[in-house]
């Protein structure tokens, strides 16, 4: 049996995008998710000041929702956590992009760019196999052996 937490950390280094919202507001926006290996557990975003999401954790930590579905990464998954403001510089280093760069005309120096923390808490996740060939290897086998093909696991985790 699959450890899902371990797979969700090892899998969500591979999600270029993901929704996250603050919950009770009841829109996720689209977003790019980065990991720093010095913050295990943690998730963090590169947004504007001047966007909702940033707004709705400028008075502190906020419940939030992130819902992930990444065929490529084999990940799905709808988490719950907090979200708040970070001005920690070096982890704005260590997750700045070129992609990010693009977004902010002053880089990562830009007075608009806003660095947000997501601590997931738990939720259902699912992971599936990323290979195509394996899918129709296991479609095929299933259809030889009369076994339902292995699609990958699905449950509860709590982080």
């Amino acid at each position: 049996m699959t450890d899902l937490k371990q797979e969700f950390w090892i899998r969500m280094g591979d999600v270029r995008a993901a929704m996250l919202g603050v919950k009770g507001q009841g829109k996720l926006v689209a977003m790019s998710p980065q990991l720093d290996d010095k913050f295990p557990q943690t998730i963090w975003f590169i947004t504007a000041k001047g966007t909702d999401l940033a707004k709705s954790v400028q008075s502190g930590t906020q419940d939030a929702q992130m819902v992930v579905s990444d065929g490529g990464a084999g990940l799905y998954g709808d988490i719950d956590g907090s979200l708040a403001q970070s001005t920690d510089q070096q982890v704005l280093d260590d997750v700045w992009s070129f992609a990010a760069d693009a977004w902010f005309e002053g880089g990562k120096n830009d007075p608009d760019v806003c660095l947000l923390r997501f601590t997931p808490k738990g939720g259902e996740i699912s992971v599936t196999p990323t290979s195509g060939v394996k899918f129709l290897y296991e479609i095929a086998k299933a259809k030889f052996t009369g076994d339902k093909p292995d699609a990958g696991e699905q449950g509860v985790v709590t982080f």
